[in-house]
Parts: C-alpha cells; sequence; structure tokens
C-alpha cells in the first residue's frame, strides 16, 4: 500500500467506490449509542494503519477514529489471540511506521500489532473493572470467532453472510418482548455470494447416503457446528441488529439450548426441517 505497487491496492485508492460498501447509518448511529452508554469501542484489523485509514474513511468518513476508543492495526490475527506479550508486543505509531516495543498499554489510542493479554489489562483500567465482559464482532471463523473465545474467552457475535441465502425476516412478535424491542431488517436480502451453492450444497447441512440403498441421513456440517460451538450468536450483517435497543436479550447458542438458538433475526431454512432428528457430525 505504501509503495502504490501491484494490482490492488493502486486500484481500491483510485476508485474506492467500486470495492467498498459505505457504512449504514443505522451502524453509525448504534456505534454513537454504544460510546454515549458507556462502552468501550475497539477496532482491531490486521491490515496495516495505512490501509485501515482509507478504508474507515471511505466507509465510515474521516471522523471515524471519534467512533472507536482504542484502534489496533496490523493486528496479525489469529495469532493476537494466542501470543503472549513478549512474543507480540503493542507499538507505537508514527506516520503509519511502526515505533518502538510497549512494555504495557496505559491509555487509549492508535496501536499497531500487540496481543490481547495486555489489551484486557488496558480494558480492566479504562473500565475499573476486575472482569470487564468483552463482546466481539467478526467475521472469519478462524481469524476472529475461534480464537477470541478460546484463548481469551470473550463473548463473540459472528458475521456471517452465508444467511443471507434465505430472506431473513424478523422473529414472530411473542408477549416477552413488545414491537418497540425489535430490530428491522427490511427489504429482500442479495442472493449472491451467499446463495446455495449448486454444487456443494447448503453450508449448514451435509446428505450422507445411506447404505444399501437406505435412507440418507442428514447431518451438520463442520462449519455448522463450530458456529455453535465458538459463537455466542450469528447474524448476517450489523444492520440486522442495528436498531434494536442495547439491552435487548439475545438468544444465545449454548449446550442447554437449541443447536439453532443463537442465530439472529432467524435460524438458515436448511436447519429447520426436522431438527430433533438431525445429528452432529
Amino acid at each position: 500500500f505504501l509503495e502504490d505497487c501491484g494490482m490492488y491496492f493502486p486500484e481500491v485508492k483510485k476508485h474506492p467506490d467500486k470495492y467498498l460498501q459505505r457504512c449504514p447509518e443505522s451502524v453509525k448511529k448504534w456505534l454513537k449509542q454504544l460510546k454515549s452508554a458507556g462502552k468501550i469501542l475497539l477496532l482491531i484489523t490486521s491490515s496495516h494503519s495505512d490501509y485501515c485509514r482509507l478504508l474507515c474513511e471511505y466507509i465510515i468518513g474521516n471522523d471515524f477514529e471519534e467512533y472507536f476508543d482504542v484502534v489496533i492495526t496490523n493486528a496479525l490475527k489469529p495469532g493476537f489471540f494466542s501470543h503472549t506479550p513478549n512474543q507480540r508486543p503493542f507499538r507505537t505509531l508514527e506516520n503509519d511506521e511502526e515505533q518502538e516495543a510497549l512494555l504495557s498499554l496505559d491509555k487509549p489510542g492508535w496501536y499497531s500489532q500487540g496481543n490481547a493479554i495486555q489489551l484486557y489489562e488496558l480494558l480492566k483500567k479504562m473500565t475499573g473493572k476486575l472482569d470487564p465482559k468483552v463482546v466481539y464482532f467478526g467475521d472469519s471463523m478462524h481469524s476472529d470467532i475461534f480464537p477470541a473465545r478460546h484463548y481469551s474467552n470473550w463473548e463473540t457475535v459472528f458475521i456471517l453472510e452465508e444467511l443471507l441465502a434465505d430472506k431473513v425476516g424478523v422473529p414472530a412478535e411473542n408477549e416477552s418482548e413488545p414491537l418497540e424491542k425489535k430490530g428491522k431488517y427490511e427489504g429482500d436480502q442479495p442472493s449472491d455470494p451467499s446463495r446455495v451453492s449448486k454444487q456443494w450444497g447448503s453450508f449448514f447441512m451435509d446428505r450422507l447416503p445411506g447404505l444399501e440403498n437406505g435412507e440418507e441421513t442428514l447431518v451438520h456440517t463442520w462449519s455448522c457446528k463450530c458456529i455453535s460451538t465458538y459463537s455466542t450468536i450469528a447474524i448476517p450483517t450489523l444492520e440486522a441488529i442495528a436498531d434494536l435497543p442495547l439491552d435487548y436479550r439475545f438468544p444465545r447458542f449454548s449446550s442447554n439450548n437449541s443447536a439453532t438458538a443463537g442465530y439472529y433475526p432467524s435460524p438458515p431454512k436448511a436447519l429447520l426441517p426436522n431438527e430433533e432428528s438431525v445429528t452432529m457430525k
């Protein structure tokens, strides 16, 4: 990016509108509401700081830094969660160039590399709590969701575009949730690139052929099992929850709940038929 070479970076710099989508106003409003409510907002990306700035200025706006208390670039996930401070210290930045390694994080700001251990110590200082709760949003099981849950035991929200293969609707209203506590998710969702593959079938379910013309068996895919194991909830986009009140209580994935409990606003259709008879594989 700094050298302006290759095919990708020069093209994105010249025509960001061809490759990037602007953040919906509902999501920006939601971020401001979280901050006004006293929540600490973090942005953690494996992109370098100069590329991160280009993306965020186009997607959110030139004031994007005002939305976050801590920005961490070149985080090198998933190592950010598994490495120790000695292995992956935080570094300051000057004109997007990494500077000296830090022994600890003492204040909010913009940093490079780092590790979840020292970040959590900073969150303790900022919140004044011994055990602050972190909810981490990510769209990669490998780089975000699994390491954040496995190594840091953070709550995880999996942004899963495969849920867009269904026309996502708002769950039916029930007595425990008044209408004003419902999220808005209007309009048909795009079928590509998330629609069910004609070659591979459902992202969530697989069919195993039976022996000697026996009945085929429906099983959850490995990816589907990872979702319910390492995610607190799974959503198609941030827009799906941006209009909900901040105290909305989501049904979550757990060993005590249905395998579809954590999908919001509704489970994928592939998981709905004969849910009780589906086996995990």
